[in-house]
């Protein structure tokens, strides 16, 4: 659906909203006229019908005819029957004179007509305005011995005339103004949908550098500011993408290349026996590299698609690091390091398989960027809440910049310099996966050239043993 059927649609919705609203409304008003004004102003004019009797009857002298000739003046019509049926109207002129002559007997018999009261309640009949004989009050009236019957009613049109015409031009007018002020507020509403469609359209185009100028403070400026921002995340995760790629293709591009290269150069027959081995070693060293990538792209990958479980069980955290620290002694030893640990006999839930690849992610980077004769200190305490595990080193340590980048996929501090220690760069950023699928927080101190922490923080909590990622 385009933006002008949006706007009709809007707009007609608003208007015909507008229209039942009212109908609605009057056909509520008219039910309260006939269920509580009806009997109100029938008996009101009652009152006054009979008061208007009763004065002429306690002054016989005073003439019946100027007397309603002057009371129709002030905005009354009058219908006066004598015994005879003679009839004489005052005032102005009803639309409809009918009324029946059991109706006239009654009333010149002593009874008293209630004809607005009784007047027919369809529906859309407001009686109150209705100019008609049956919609009146009958009253018996005696003067001497002559008897008769005055109907009444009041001159609706000429006691609200001046009104009539007012009430009918601010309702045109409020209609008329209603629907300008719809479709202007219509457009008002549309016009920044507009902008959005049109932002959408370059977003799915791949343009994540757009800015929506909508100022404004409610739902729709929201919805702009939320767009706003999900461009620039869209835009950051498509730089991260480009990186990722232009890193990966890297990291697999150079081992290929040194294996192809030290391949050839196996082919020289030239070559000594010590000369076969050392490029063999190379073309070893470069394999495991591949291995190691790929294995480290296919964990992240499938972490990330949840394509399988988190399989948490209540194990032994201490033996696990016991466990991990043995199997890098050959490295500890080779960069003679001293490692020391302060392991808390702790349980921790989580799965054991996916915590490993934590601890030995971690290890594994305190030896890599250590010194030689260097020092690795691993801790695990508890408290109430949570478990708290620190790797430290005396390596080279992270600058400021590199402490906010650290987690980052493919990133290494120093490029040119890293390439000559083997990794990936992938580590880290499965080591914070893991940590979040454990609803746990990694945090890292660190400075330059005098070496760095990971504190790792996992909940202590009894999970079942197996939750779904």
């Amino acid at each position: 659906m385009n933006l002008r059927s949006l706007y009709t649609k809007f707009s007609l919705t608003t208007i015909a909203i507008m229209f039942i609203s009212g109908l609605l409304a009057f056909m509520y008003s008219n039910f309260y006229y006939q269920q509580k004004l009806k009997p109100q102003n029938d008996e009101k004019n009652t009152t006054i019908a009979l008061n208007i009797a009763n004065y002429i009857e306690e002054n016989p002298h005073i003439d019946i005819a100027d007397y309603l000739d002057h009371l129709s003046a002030v905005g009354y019509q009058f219908l006066l029957i004598n015994e005879q049926n003679d009839e004489r109207f005052f005032g102005a002129p009803f639309r409809n004179n009918t009324l029946s002559e059991e109706t006239k007997e009654s009333v010149l018999r002593g009874e008293v007509f209630h004809g607005m009261l009784e007047f027919p309640r369809e529906t859309f009949i407001t009686g109150f305005f209705s100019n008609e004989l049956m919609n009146s009050i009958g009253v018996p009236l005696k003067q001497g011995e002559d008897h008769y019957a005055l109907f009444m009613r009041p001159d609706i049109k000429m006691l609200f005339n001046e009104m009539h015409f007012l009430f009918a031009w601010i309702l045109l007018l409020t209609v008329i103004l209603s629907i300008i002020f719809v479709l202007i507020g219509v457009r008002y509403l549309i016009h920044p949908i507009s902008k959005l469609t049109k932002a959408t359209k370059e977003l799915s185009e791949g343009n994540f550098s757009i800015e929506l100028e909508i100022d404004r403070e409610d739902e729709i400026g929201n919805l702009a500011a939320s767009f706003t921002n999900m461009a620039r995340q869209l835009k950051k995760l498509d730089d991260m993408k480009n990186e990722f790629i232009s890193n990966v293709t890297h990291d697999l591009q150079s081992p290929l290349a040194n294996i192809k290269g030290y391949v050839s150069l196996l082919e020289k027959e030239t070559l000594s026996k010590e000369e076969k081995a050392d490029y063999i070693a190379i073309i070893n060293n470069e394999t495991n590299r591949l291995s190691n990538l790929s294995k480290q792209l296919l964990l992240l990958s499938s972490l990330e698609q949840e394509d399988g479980f988190v399989n948490k069980q209540s194990y032994n955290l201490s033996e696990q690091l016991k466990e991990v620290i043995y199997n890098h002694q050959w490295l500890i030893q080779e960069k003679a390091i001293m490692v020391s640990y302060s392991l808390k006999d702790v349980s921790v839930v989580g799965d054991p398989s996916l915590l490993y690849n934590v601890w030995d992610n971690l290890l594994t980077n305190a030896i890599k960027y250590n010194n030689v004769n260097g020092e690795i200190n691993i801790m695990v305490e508890e408290d109430t809440s949570f478990i708290h595990v620190s790797f430290t080193d005396t390596g080279v340590g992270l600058s400021a910049e590199a402490k906010e980048k650290i987690f980052d996929r493919f990133y290494r501090e120093d490029q040119a310099r890293t390439r000559s220690i083997e990794g990936s760069g992938l580590g880290l950023s499965i080591v914070e996966f893991i940590v979040q699928l454990h609803e746990g927080e990694i945090f890292v101190e660190s400075e330059k050239g005098k070496g760095s922490t990971f504190m790792i923080k996992l909940p202590v909590n009894s999970e079942n043993s197996q939750t779904s990622i």
